[in-house]
């Protein structure tokens, strides 16, 4: 099939600066692309108009997610079914399970296809799981294939009933051009942290693994970029270990600002753990753009991370909550300028044989013109 056909993108935002790789897909797939948004429950387009035209109706269904907090909303499928079918749509793209299972009845109803590509938390989390469980089952009876983002992911997703023949293990990509190879052979000893301030991120992990660093080379330094519910408590904890002038929280920059800090670190570091609610990652994309860069990545075997990084080869992998062991592989490559090239060329290697943005969106591709009939 080429790729003159219509694909629906539905994804929860309409923008967040830690979905890059939402982002990447809308930028990317083929196909004439239309694109909805609205948390769980997709009602405007990229215009930012409801596929709920009625007033009337738009209030019975404010009124049937907000207070009665039902989830079967009829004027919501209906309007979405009466949208696939009145653009032609040829697939939907749902971006997070919690979406696909929102929409799956009317795309039934509308007899369009529908993939669902998983991040994380729509399968890890136990009360997003518990709460969605029986529309997940319809989910994985309809839906034509379901993407998930690393090894473990595609074992989780056959335990929570998705047909094995339906389950792609296809992780988020990285434009290895936009992340090209950097000079860290006369870097200083600056450790850079990306991500949001959330637990799975334990980014009070990456602070108390620096101080062990800090205190055996006092020029070292940290940045960590992003914000979360976490923020200021990692904040208090720079200033408890009394590191106000090594550790820069640097709150959300934009790419290009990402790309400059890069070229002045000495590796990447990210403490990623299980969560007391059972979210995971999926495989971080930033680790894929730090790793692209020939940056050396220091992280936890956790979720994709065992297969991006290469322990010992492109980096050093600790378990989690393991701060003495991050703090010694953060250590090494402080002492050693050589051995973070080495390693990092080793791990732009890696990158560019199997995550390449292009190979990645290629996948998606043919996955998505598959279930196309």
């Amino acid at each position: 099939m080429d790729s003159g056909y219509t694909l629906c993108i539905i994804k929860p935002n309409k923008s967040s600066f830690s979905e890059t790789f939402v982002q990447a897909h809308i930028d990317l797939l083929a196909g004439n692309k239309l694109v909805l948004y609205g948390g769980a429950f997709p009602v405007y387009d990229n215009e930012d108009k409801p596929l709920i035209k009625s007033k009337w109706g738009l209030l019975s269904y404010l009124f049937q997610k907000k207070v009665l907090k039902r989830k079967r909303i009829a004027v919501r499928t209906n309007a979405l079914k009466c949208y696939l079918v009145e653009k032609h749509v040829d697939a939907v793209f749902a971006e997070y399970g919690m979406v696909g299972a929102m929409v799956t009845q009317a795309c039934k109803q509308a007899n369009v296809p529908l993939v669902i590509h998983y991040h994380g938390a729509d399968v890890y989390n136990r009360s997003t799981v518990s709460e969605y469980k029986d529309l997940y089952r319809d989910a994985f009876n309809y839906a034509s294939a379901f993407i998930s983002v690393s090894a473990d992911m595609v074992e989780k997703l056959k335990e929570m009933g998705a047909p094995a023949d339906k389950i792609y293990n296809a992780s988020c990509g990285v434009d290895t051009e936009d992340f090209p190879l950097a000079d860290i052979s006369n870097s200083p000893r600056n450790f850079l942290a990306i991500g949001r301030f959330v637990e799975k991120k334990s980014p009070s992990s990456v602070v108390k693994a620096f101080k062990i660093v800090a205190d055996k080379f006092p020029d070292a330094k940290l940045w960590m970029v992003g914000d979360g519910p976490l923020f200021e408590e990692t904040k208090k904890l720079v200033g408890n270990l009394n590191l106000q002038s090594q550790v820069t929280l640097a709150g959300v920059l934009n790419k290009t600002q990402i790309k400059e800090l890069i070229k002045n670190m000495r590796a990447y570091v990210q403490h990623s753990v299980t969560a007391a609610d059972g979210d995971r990652e999926g495989t971080p994309v930033s680790v894929l753009e730090a790793s692209s860069s020939g940056l050396p990545v220091v992280s936890t075997r956790h979720a994709g991370i065992k297969e991006a990084v290469i322990d010992g080869v492109t980096g050093f992998l600790t378990a989690e909550h393991d701060i003495d062991g991050m703090a010694q592989g953060m250590i090494k490559l402080a002492g050693s300028p050589g051995l973070a090239v080495k390693l990092g060329k080793a791990g732009r290697g890696h990158i560019m044989l199997n995550y390449h943005i292009k190979s990645r969106i290629a996948l998606l591709d043919s996955i998505i013109q598959k279930s196309i009939k």
